[in-house]
């Protein structure tokens, strides 16, 4: 059967009832490209060709799909269904699942679950949102200190379908204390007869419960890791977070930076699924916030509208002069912004910015400076002293543009704000003022116009 099937054809084949032809289809694909298929199947095909997959590939499928996809699945099947689901899902992606639905759906699954399992969830629930502890998954692989590589290769096969990686074994004490890790091929490699504890590497990094997802994603990216342990207050162990849930958290991270850095508060859904209210409650503060901001504007030019009934022909420059301004100032925020995030520069570093960015305004600034110069007198035949004025205005902006650009952000950082929150919109605006201020006044002193 062709890989490129279509949905219209996915669904024939259930109509015709032709179970076997769509799971071999099914089972031929991957997980993740299966849960694309079902975001887009009716609710009758979606349950149904659900139900053909063997649990272990319904499991998998199930943790791809996204919140409202799993919602319809979870209404269309039985409480012995969702308890087999449940069951094979690794327990991370149990908590993301739970934590997606409604109250309903919440208890059905509690419900269709053991004690153990019930417990161990309602923990992990305990977590504050965006901590580690709320990241972690209880499905480790954990050896015995005083236990031999006979013993803990005896363990591994035993728990291997029930781990979600094996790759890195954690080594603890009688009472749960973290002491090391040791890689599956270094025990592979050793004598049975050795001790765990001989081949565990103690220089290990850990988060806490409670540290911020940020701190965790910080410590996968300076380290390069797979997993990293979780401990509690007295530094037992009580789970690791493995790299695709990082990944995840990067990506939510870096979607909240992109829209705060275009003034726009971030969305919980996708854009297709959020309704035109839902948005436009998520502009229109940031809008408000900027129009209000943008009247200073008004205001400055109010102040000197003299100077422009003296001189019309610098009105027509006023749009060139805020613009590259505002380009200026971003394109230095957004690279102080990014280097923030990546953890290249912090607080402190914030006269190392000042010079770097005024060495840089300096050169760009003269040259487009000159540039502009030349194309004043050349093309637009205006003044000389005019020319002087307009280019003079848009080196000083420049300079202004990219100090505030470069430091702004870094001063958001420092006062425990977000810098994204420091981003192109908000410093144009700033600039624009700044701008307008220099403009003016050098228009003044050049010109004599009074």
């Amino acid at each position: 059967m062709s890989k490129f099937i279509t949905i219209d054809a996915l669904c024939q084949l259930v109509e015709e009832k032709q179970f076997a032809a769509a799971r071999a289809f099914l089972l031929a694909c991957n997980p993740a490209d299966v849960a694309e298929l079902f975001s887009e199947l009716p609710d009758a095909a979606l349950v149904l060709l659900f139900r053909v997959l063997p649990k272990e590939v319904a499991a998998e499928v199930f943790s791809h799909l996204d919140s409202d996809v799993q919602q319809r699945i979870v209404e269309g099947i039985t409480d012995k269904e969702l308890a087999t689901i449940v069951d094979e899902l690794f327990f991370d992606d149990t908590i993301d699942f739970i934590e997606e639905m409604p109250a309903g759906i919440v208890k059905r699954v509690l419900a269709a679950t053991d004690s153990a399992t019930r417990s161990q969830i309602n923990q992990l629930l305990q977590y504050p949102e965006g901590s580690a502890g709320s990241l972690m998954t209880l499905e480790f692989m954990e050896l015995r200190r005083d236990e031999t590589v006979a013993e803990a290769i005896a363990d591994i096969r035993g728990s291997r379908d029930k781990k979600e990686t094996i790759e890195t074994c954690f080594v603890t004490s009688p009472t749960k204390l973290l002491e090391g890790s040791v890689a599956l091929q270094d025990i592979l490699l050793a004598d049975d007869s050795t001790k765990i504890i001989e081949l565990a590497d103690p220089e290990i990094c850990k988060v806490g419960t409670l540290d911020d997802e940020e701190q965790v994603v910080e410590v996968f990216k300076k380290y390069d890791l797979y997993t990293l342990p979780v401990v509690d207050r007295e530094d037992r162990l009580v789970g690791v977070i493995t790299l695709d849930d990082v990944v995840d958290v990067m990506e939510e991270q870096a979607t909240e930076d992109i829209y705060k850095m275009n003034a726009v508060s971030p969305a919980d859904d996708s854009y297709l699924k959020t309704s035109a209210l839902t948005l436009a409650k998520h502009r229109i503060v940031w809008l408000l916030v900027l129009m209000i901001s943008a009247s200073i504007t008004g205001a400055i030019i109010r102040r000197f509208d003299e100077v422009l009934s003296s001189m019309v022909l610098l009105a027509a420059y006023i749009p060139q002069l805020m613009d590259t301004g505002g380009n200026a100032g971003s394109q230095s925020a957004t690279m102080v912004i990014r280097s923030l995030a990546l953890g290249d520069i912090a607080p402190k570093d914030a006269l190392v910015v000042l010079r770097k960015e005024f060495a840089v305004s300096l050169l760009t600034g003269s040259v487009l400076a000159v540039v502009n110069f030349g194309k004043l007198l050349l093309f637009d035949r205006v003044g000389v002293l005019v020319a002087v004025t307009i280019c003079a205005s848009l080196f000083c902006t420049v300079i202004i543009a990219k100090i505030c650009g470069g430091l702004l952000p870094i001063i958001a950082q420092k006062l425990k704000m977000d810098p994204a929150i420091m981003a192109s919109p908000l410093i144009t605006t700033i600039v624009d003022a700044v701008s307008l201020m220099i403009y003016f006044v050098l228009a003044t002193t050049i010109l004599h116009i009074h």
